[in-house]
């Protein structure tokens, strides 16, 4: 009998094994921005919150889940230098990401909020490394005119 119990054991934590090694391959190759992204800072290199992106629409809409603070650096809970609705709204719930269409392998026309500075950029995005990560890049007027962070899939 306790031989039996063993070997079911064994079992069970071999196809738990299986089950956490095989998730990455879920998302490996996705060619869908929606998901869970952690946001690196492109100066600092620090992970700065996460975003949850969803499809509403045909678009893609990405909202600040999480916040992580930043060394040497005052946490914002609002957003104070937002302007209309979002003025004085909390981080954490934000929608800052909006109206990306799928436009063949980038999303194109959508807009980016800063919650630092409360300004909306332009926002194209693409997805990288076989959609582990995602590039997206704000900008003003020209696309040559802008930033790009890159988000790590979560």
């Amino acid at each position: 009998m306790p031989l039996m119990r063993a070997s079911t054991q064994i079992r069970r934590i071999a196809f738990a094994l299986m089950t956490v090694m095989a998730a990455p391959l879920a998302w490996a190759g996705s060619d869908s921005a929606v998901g869970l992204w952690k946001s690196i800072d492109d100066n600092s290199g620090n992970a700065r919150a996460l975003i949850r992106i969803v499809e509403q629409q045909g678009s893609l809409r990405g909202t600040i889940e999480e916040v992580f603070p930043q060394p040497g650096r005052e946490a914002h809970t609002t957003c104070e230098k937002c302007e209309g609705d979002d003025k004085g709204a909390p981080i954490v719930g934000l929608t800052i990401l909006t109206g990306l269409e799928k436009q063949g392998d980038e999303y194109t026309n959508g807009k980016i909020l800063d919650p630092e500075n409360g300004k909306v950029y332009s926002s194209n995005a693409r997805l990288i490394d076989d959609g582990a990560k995602l590039e997206v890049r704000g900008y003003i007027g020209l696309p040559v005119l802008g930033r790009t962070q890159t988000w790590i899939r979560q």
